[in-house]
């Protein structure tokens, strides 16, 4: 029905949600440039105190969790098949000493159409629509602008199980990373698959952890099972670089870009964390002191790029970097009951959500 439709004529919106959503809030400091200063131990910054809330909980393990570009929502995909979707300003509500109004309620949809666990989501960058991919080998579309709507308006069937998704920044065209080496690269508006044809040697293990556009949707990257961190054309779909062995023997888990799209900050089950300079393929910093050998553990940047996140498994704890000097700078509790499995950070502002084994959703907050 919908194929082949302009963009626009895919969303009915109701009046739910700000007319403004969407518009990307001023992010708080410009990027970094990591490769003007190469030893400035010492010099580490401290990372503000948090305080944490546990928000919600699933039927089973929470496996992703995902920011809207402005901030304003966040959502989370479980392997008992649902996702739930947050507003932040009535977290932030329910996160102050007394609520006047009584008990906030910050889940303000909960979507129940997958058969099978959720592995990633990601936020239309205009419209009120927020995506996932699941281990059914769907991808589906869910409007959140309606109150009632449980299940997808729209739905892509692949032929693997979707373990990772990133939406360009124009909102037309998806990235679906599979148990195939290769991301699938999809029209949004007539649902056509393209495959990249300039395809390095990729071997049985490649299935993809992670896939993600740049801010501009000029590159995009993929952290893949065999270790490698591979950085792809946007428009061709051509291979730019293969960063073979980024993890070793071990699996990449992770991957993403800086907003300036000269590094990608990968992480892997060899218990590092990486930062690679886009334009020569070379490793600049490490970070390291942090085990996570067992879970698809994710790496993150804080909104400004200063710090950088990810999680000890033995001790079950988040660990923080400075991002310059690469020195730790902070452990906490993550107050879950085995280690989180994902960590996201707010690209707006100084919060974060962890969500775990233990099913339950946390969101962290700068104390102000």
């Amino acid at each position: 029905m919908l194929r082949g439709s302009p963009a626009s004529a895919l969303y009915e919106f109701g009046s739910s949600v700000p007319s403004t959503f969407g518009s990307t809030q001023p992010s708080r400091a410009s990027a970094i440039d990591f490769s003007t200063v190469q030893d400035t131990k010492g010099s580490s910054k401290n990372f503000p105190k948090h305080e944490t809330r546990h928000l919600s909980e699933h039927k089973n393990v929470a496996r992703c969790a995902r920011f809207s570009a402005d901030g304003r929502f966040v959502a989370t995909g479980s392997a008992d098949m649902s996702i739930k979707l947050f507003e932040v300003a009535k977290i932030k509500q329910m996160m102050l000493p007394d609520s006047k109004d009584g008990p906030v309620r910050p889940v303000i949809r909960t979507f129940y159409d997958h058969i099978q666990p959720i592995n990633d989501l990601d936020f239309h960058p205009q419209n009120t629509v927020l995506i996932s991919g699941a281990k059914d080998q769907t991808i589906k579309f869910f409007d959140f602008s309606k109150l009632t709507a449980k299940k997808a308006f729209r739905v892509i069937q692949d032929t693997h199980n979707v373990r990772s998704i990133s939406l360009h920044p124009s909102g037309d065209y998806l990235l679906a990373g599979t148990d195939h080496p290769i991301a699938h690269l999809y029209d949004v508006n007539t649902f056509q698959c393209f495959l990249s044809a300039n395809v390095p040697e990729i071997g049985n293990s490649g299935a993809i952890n992670q896939v993600r556009y740049s801010a501009t949707g000029s590159m995009y990257v993929t952290a893949s099972k065999d270790g490698a961190v591979r950085l792809w054309d946007g428009v061709s779909a051509k291979c730019l670089r293969s960063i073979v062995s980024a993890h070793g023997t071990a699996e990449a888990t992770s991957a993403k870009f800086t907003k300036d799209e000269r590094y990608v900050l990968s992480c892997g089950k060899d218990s590092t964390v990486k930062l690679w300079d886009v334009g020569t393929g070379k490793l600049v910093k490490q970070y390291v002191g942090a085990t996570h050998m067992q879970l698809r553990c994710q790496a993150a940047f804080n909104d400004n790029e200063e710090f950088v996140l990810s999680i000890d498994e033995p001790s079950n704890e988040i660990v923080i970097w400075d991002a310059l000097t690469a020195e730790r700078v902070a452990r906490w509790p993550s107050n879950h009951i085995g280690p989180p499995r994902w960590l996201e950070h707010s690209p707006t502002e100084s919060a974060f959500i962890s969500c775990g084994t233990d099913k339950s959703i946390r969101f962290w907050k700068e104390t102000l």
